[in-house]
């Protein structure tokens, strides 16, 4: 079921001169959008597709940091929309967030609002999946979150986030500007940019190394891997975009983290 305009939150235009600019720009730059909405390198599409293979009609997910939802207030197509929403396609999704914008979140089945690195309020072994979308760059302290997730975890239990990885350029770029700075700068190249979820970020666990660190084999079987997604910041700009997707085609490391961690059984 998509989000119709009637449940989205006030002030979300879906027409805005933004929004249409940045459509005009993938249709020009990315033709194959125009064929349902899809662009060859959809970061998202992907990493939603892998959530969606793991799922079961039984499960208890657990989207961490699941914020007030912006991917449905993204402006884009049904199709992303249909892939984030796991509300229906199980027994039960709880979010938590740092934030009391997830008591806003229009598809959660219970919604949490905890202190940073406070204890997950969840029982021992009680969730079949973790999702995490664009949130352990923010982790300040990997050892905990890696510690609540194996005691919340069943056995077998699967870890899915997606974050920028440490050494591309976004992460670079990111860890050398102070966090005001970011804000400014964030808000410059993406107009559209909504400062409710702009959140500290740490990149203390945003690359393999640091994977392999705090989510060790004995424990966890890690499948990630990485890639080149689209360009996020591109200061809505043809030029630019194609640069940047020109350098993305040969870039290492790549710029996003797909974490696929299991927890053995």
């Amino acid at each position: 079921m998509s989000m119709t305009m009637a449940s989205r939150p006030d002030g979300y235009d879906q027409d805005s001169p933004v929004r249409r600019r940045k459509a005009s720009i993938m249709g020009d730059v990315r033709p194959e959008v125009l064929a349902g909405g899809i662009i060859r390198d959809d970061g998202e599409i992907e990493f939603f597709l892998r959530v969606n293979a793991l799922l079961h009609s039984d499960m208890t997910v657990l989207d961490l940091g699941a914020g007030r939802g912006a991917v449905f207030m993204s402006g884009k197509w049904e199709l992303r929309e249909r892939l984030a929403k796991l509300q229906g396609k199980v027994q039960k999704v709880i979010g938590i967030d740092v934030d009391d914008g997830v008591l806003d979140h229009p598809y959660l089945d219970e919604k949490h609002v905890v202190q940073v690195d406070a204890p997950l309020p969840l029982a021992d072994q009680s969730v079949d999946l973790i999702v995490a979308h664009w949130v352990f760059e923010h982790v300040q302290n990997p050892a905990h979150l890696a510690s609540e997730f194996f005691r919340v975890l069943k056995p077998g239990g699967w870890i899915c986030a997606r974050t920028p990885h440490r050494w591309s350029y976004v992460g670079i770029a990111t860890c050398l500007l102070p966090e005001g700075l970011q804000r400014a700068v964030l808000k410059w190249i993406k107009p559209q940019f909504e400062a409710q979820d702009k959140f500290p970020t740490a990149y203390r666990l945003n690359s393999f190394s640091a994977l392999r660190r705090y989510f060790s084999q004995s424990k966890w079987l890690n499948c990630s891997y990485g890639v080149n997604s689209a360009p996020r910041y591109h200061f809505e700009s043809r030029s630019i975009f194609r640069l940047l997707s020109a350098y993305q085609s040969v870039a290492w490391p790549k710029t996003d983290l797909i974490v696929l961690i299991q927890k053995r059984l």
